[in-house]
């Protein structure tokens, strides 16, 4: 039912909704919008648009719906007819595809079954299908049918082969050209190329044998045309073996040119191929040299070998400076090595694919690769280095050997040709043969540790450069046995001040290495001049700070030697460097300052005139420490790497052990002489004590009250806490200064007790005994002493104690005197001898006295 077409013609109530299948299956349908059209629809005209007073009337909507309920009945009646037709139309279909399935499995049963029969057949030809009889056909007869038909094809390829290979060689023989082989070769393509190439090494050899002549042979006696091999031929008149060897050598460019061109478009069976085919021709010389020289790798750097090394002003100098740290492989050279890393193991790839002979063509390109580039590129390193400095020069090859190395490990380990595989043997040990080559001229004999040696020598010469100014200034002492000892020290310091003088006047100095050497000992380049040179004191003594700069540097230097040496020159090599630093270090340095020391003391012995200057004693501790810095160096890291090499290692021993006990023993020197200065010096002043110290006046006891000691006491008593302690203190310490600390103790205890028994003491005198030996017993416990020292300044006081007790006391102390001679007390014996006993109580002023007589009776 259609609705009208124009409002005026429309009727009051209108007629029911239409709408088709097509309206559902959009997909903008909403029910709710489908809804409020049919309820707009069953309303009436008026009623739409009047007034809002009009009551509601439902019998319209009623109407509406059912007219829109009757019409969607209608449809999905249709919609079942639709889906039965179609239910219809999938069964039918399925009936048929059963249908086919089941066609083609049978033809594809049958099909399986005749090719089973067919496999029997030929692999049971004995059988019949049947299985009741046994043939001679099938498909063993097929087999043998094959196999002779490859025969005969064989021998009719070879029979054309003979035959054309007969026709070239009657070509070349008649008219001197090889125009059939010429025209194979013109057609092209690498197969044809190879089978030129094949015929042509068989021609040569036809040649070889059969025309002698061309080959500068007699054959018979006649030499020239006529008969050969006893058969009589026509006179010849073309030389067969330059032909060949024309046409060979444009087949060999030919295919030079071919494998180029293969080799640019990748082509590696192509090359493969050729590859092969020239090495007949000359065992591959040719080939590996187009595919080596040619290398685009070579190409560029060819090009490249004249740019300057790319190190910067501020790196050089760095690599100069023996206190910086070598700042590694010079840029250009560690750029080289890096590409040849990635083109050595790029080129191995296609070397393995290209080349039946891979081996013989990687080592070729290896040579190449080392002997031409990386060479070049390591001499002008080493070359610009050289203009720098000697330790430039020895950090640059040190630096370079250790980079191309790690080059050559990880070609090793990467395999090349073997990769993911290590190398082979043969590729490995033509990498380290390389590699050596490198560097032999720089290691061969004792080129290497003599530069090292000459190296550290300038280094070392011109930091204590100062240290030899100072001490051949220096005043000697007067001659005698010890300034025998040292004369060997002085040669050596004159000797090292005039090396270094030489060299910095050598006209083969670079100026940044003079700068350098320079910079290190502390002076001026105006003040080349030795005799206007400043030096202080300072300059004249050890350093510690100086000592660990020379280790450094020899640590540096052993690490080089070590890298770069052989294994078994290394000791030898250790042991130069040894006695380098026994030399400069031991001798010129640390027993010069000691010779110094000892110089100073010894001139001291006997002063009379004034107090003994001891500032030379503090230099002890420096040399001490130095040695023993020196000593553990060459312990742990010297003798050790020439554990190798017993009578080295022997030799090595011997001379560490005896430069030590050297310093150790002029060490000693030193301080028995400070010993004996500090001693001369209390005994002088002991000399100067007054009589009338101990046996003052009854007018001078307030002036005795309000002093402690007397004046002799008080002035060893401040020499030896203020000056020797002191010193002593800063020169050594633990068992060494106990040692010294308790022969002094003892050699001033023996001057007291000789001391006081040359004065007469009263009663008050008594008291001033006591009060200095207590000063003397206090000042010298304040040392660390042993106990056989410190059990005799307790002897010291119980001295003291017999000028102040009464008789009775002194009876008392009698007996318990020891039976043994005075000596025994004065060499610090436990107890009083009993006549030193009586020398003392006999300086009493009341010796005389009853009392005090009867206690020297009773001894």
């Amino acid at each position: 039912m259609e609705r009208g077409g124009s409002s005026a013609s429309r009727p009051l109530f209108p007629q029911g909704p239409s709408f088709t299948l097509d309206d559902f299956s959009n997909k903008d349908f909403i029910v709710g919008d489908f809804v409020d059209s049919l309820a707009e629809a069953a309303l009436p005209v008026s009623r739409r648009s009047g007034p809002a007073h009009h009551a509601f009337d439902p019998k319209p909507l009623i109407r509406g719906f059912e007219n829109a309920l009757t019409r969607l009945g209608a449809l999905s009646e249709e919609l079942q007819e639709r889906e039965s037709e179609l239910l219809s139309q999938v069964r039918r279909a399925e009936i048929q595809h059963d249908q086919t399935l089941e066609t083609l499995g049978r033809k594809l049963d049958q099909s399986m079954a005749q090719f089973e029969a067919l496999d029997l057949t030929l692999n049971n030809p004995g059988t019949t299908t049947n299985g009741n009889a046994r043939t001679d056909g099938g498909g063993n007869i097929a087999v043998q049918i094959g196999e002779k038909l490859e025969e005969l094809d064989r021998k009719r390829r070879k029979a054309q082969d003979a035959n054309f290979l007969i026709q070239c060689w009657m070509e070349v023989t008649e008219t001197g050209q090889l125009t059939s082989l010429e025209e194979i070769q013109r057609q092209g393509g690498a197969e044809n190329k190879v089978r030129c190439a094949v015929i042509a090494r068989q021609l040569m050899r036809i040649s070889q044998r059969l025309d002698l002549a061309s080959w500068g042979q007699t054959t018979n006696g006649i030499l020239g045309n006529g008969i050969t091999n006893g058969v009589t031929g026509t006179n010849r008149r073309h030389n067969t073996r330059e032909a060949l060897e024309k046409f060979s050598e444009l087949l060999e460019q030919d295919l030079l040119k071919q494998f180029n061109n293969s080799y640019r478009r990748q082509n590696f069976d192509d090359m493969m191929e050729c590859a092969r085919v020239l090495h007949d021709f000359n065992g591959g010389a040719s080939v590996i040299a187009a595919f080596v020289n040619q290398h685009q790798f070579f190409i560029d750097r060819d090009q490249l070998i004249t740019d300057e090394v790319t190190m910067d002003g501020e790196t050089w100098d760095q690599l100069a400076d023996p206190d910086s740290d070598p700042p590694g492989v010079e840029p250009s050279l560690q750029s080289l090595v890096d590409e040849v890393r990635i083109v050595m193991q790029e080129e191995s790839f296609i070397i393995k694919r290209a080349f039946p002979y891979y081996e013989t063509v990687l080592i070729k390109f290896i040579q190449r690769v080392f002997q031409q580039s990386i060479q070049q590129r390591l001499e002008m390193v080493l070359d610009k280095a050289t203009t720098i400095s000697s330790l430039a020069f020895l950090r640059s090859l040190h630096s370079s050997r250790a980079y191309i190395s790690a080059l050559v490990e990880d070609l090793k380990t990467h395999g090349l040709t073997e990769h993911p595989e290590p190398c082979s043997a043969q590729i490995s040990q033509t990498l380290d043969q390389q590699l050596e080559e490198l560097f032999v001229p720089y290691l061969i004999g004792n080129s290497y540790i003599d530069r090292e040696k000459r190296s550290l020598e300038e280094m070392y010469n011109s930091l204590l450069f100062k240290f030899t100014i100072y001490h051949s200034r220096r005043k000697k002492a007067p001659t005698g046995f010890m300034a025998a000892i040292a004369q060997q020290g002085t040669q050596l310091i004159a000797s090292a001040k005039d090396a270094y003088m030489e060299r910095l006047e050598s006209s083969d100095l670079t100026p940044t290495q003079k700068r350098t050497m320079l910079r290190v000992a502390g002076v001026q380049d105006n003040s080349s001049n030795k005799n206007d040179i400043e030096v202080s004191e300072q300059d004249g003594i050890l350093s510690v700070a100086y000592a660990k700069r020379m280790i450094g540097w020899l640590a540096e230097s052993v690490r080089r030697t070590l890298e770069m040496g052989s294994s078994s020159e290394t000791p030898k090599d250790v042991n130069v460097l040894l006695n380098l630093l026994l030399t400069t270090m031991g001798q010129v340095y640390v027993e010069t300052a000691l010779d110094a020391a000892l110089d100073q003391a010894t001139s001291q012995e006997n002063s009379k005139s004034s107090e003994p200057d001891l500032s030379y004693l503090p230099n002890l501790r420096p040399a001490v420490t130095i040695t023993n810095l020196m000593s553990r160096f060459i312990n742990t890291v010297l003798i050790r790497l020439a554990e190798s090499n017993t009578t080295v290692r022997r030799s090595m021993e011997a001379q560490s052990k005896m430069a030590i006990e050297t310093t150790e023993r002029k060490a000693n020197a030193v301080m028995k002489s400070t010993l004996d200065v500090a001693v001369n010096w209390v005994t002088k002043l002991l000399a100067q004590q007054k009589k009338a110290d101990f046996r003052p006046k009854d007018n001078d006891l307030e002036g005795l009250v309000d002093s402690l000691q007397t004046p002799t006491c008080q002035a060893i008593c401040t020499f030896l806490s203020s000056k020797v302690a002191v010193c002593a203190r800063q020169a050594v310490d633990g068992r060494n200064l106990e040692a010294f600390s308790s022969e002094l103790a003892l050699a001033v205890h023996r001057l007291l007790f000789e001391h006081f028994k040359k004065f007469q003491v009263n009663a008050t005198g008594g008291l001033m005994v006591t009060k200095d030996i207590a000063k003397y017993v206090s000042t010298v416990k304040e040392w660390p002493l042993t106990k056989e020292a410190e059990q005799s300044l307790e002897l010291l006081t119980e001295v003291g104690y017999l000028f102040i007790i009464g008789p009775e006391a002194l009876r008392e102390r009698s007996r318990n005197l020891a039976s043994g001679a005075a000596g025994a007390a004065a060499g610090g014996g436990k107890k009083l001898g009993k006549a030193d006993f009586k020398a003392f109580v006999q300086k009493r002023e009341d010796a005389s006295s009853v009392g005090v007589q009867g206690v020297l009776g009773g001894l």
